[in-house]
């Protein structure tokens, strides 16, 4: 079975750093384009970053543009989010996910992604 399990969050405060990670197994990493979403409290999810097979990332929301990077270790099996300069607004359950398209669209949508981590929660404390 596939498997997707993301770790990483926890409790930072404003200003600060964290790296999400995301092992995948049970399918051909590289074979895929990966993204994260994140879900806010009372907001619907969103897409946050997604990146290509061979690692060309695409940025979906502005306000996180420059400080979140997404990344791929594809020897590893393993999707990454570096965030810094964090803000209270980027409080959310982060989820990983994996696009067998191998490519990012214009528009990150949940229903192009087949399999789906259960996420990991970052809060950031004012």
């Amino acid at each position: 079975p596939v498997q997707v399990v993301e770790s990483g969050g926890g409790v930072v405060q404003s200003g600060g750093s964290l790296r999400l990670s995301c092992v995948v197994s049970g399918l051909n990493f590289a074979d895929y384009a990966m993204g994260w979403f994140r879900q806010s409290p009372g907001k619907e999810r969103e897409g946050v970053s997604c990146i290509t097979w061979a690692g060309y990332p695409t940025d979906y929301i502005e306000r996180v543009k420059g400080r979140f990077t997404i990344s791929r270790d594809n020897t590893k099996s393993t999707l990454y989010l570096q965030m810094n300069d964090l803000r209270p607004e980027d409080t959310a359950i982060y989820y990983c996910a994996a696009n067998s398209a191998m490519y990012c669209k214009r528009e990150m949508r949940e229903r192009d992604f087949e399999n789906w981590g259960r996420g990991t929660q970052v809060t950031v404390s004012s």
